[in-house]
């Protein structure tokens, strides 16, 4: 595996492809503003929801789960995020939700995915 922002950039297809197996569709990645980033938007298809993915990805256990990486600060700012984007895009969701994904990648096996849906 190469550098962070490969490992990144792999973290994230990986848990845009599941949320996509979910029944989601991906409406942006890595949307960005002068406040933040999001690193998925996506749209629940069966209820409409509206989901704001923080994705997190390391290349071993030795650091702790990468969820444990999303704080309560990053989690208040995801919803400060999730307003701004809905207000930008015009957006007025029934409901929005905020997921994280953490990616776990392991020289020679397969990465494996944790999705905890509601953070926050």
């Amino acid at each position: 595996m190469g550098d962070r922002q490969t490992l990144g950039r792999l973290g994230e297809e990986l848990a845009a492809r599941l949320l996509q197996e979910q029944g989601c569709e991906v409406l942006a990645r890595n949307w960005r503003c002068a406040e933040g980033e999001i690193d998925i938007v996506a749209r629940e298809l069966s209820t409409a929801t509206v989901v704001f993915c923080e994705v997190k990805c390391r290349r071993g256990l030795g650091w702790g789960d990468p969820l444990e990486a999303i704080t309560w600060a990053k989690l208040r700012k995801l919803r400060q995020l999730a307003a701004i984007w809905c207000q930008q895009c015009g957006q007025r969701p029934p409901a929005i939700r905020i997921d994280a994904v953490g990616v776990v990648v392991l020289d020679g096996e397969a990465p494996v995915l944790s999705h905890v849906r509601g953070v926050g």
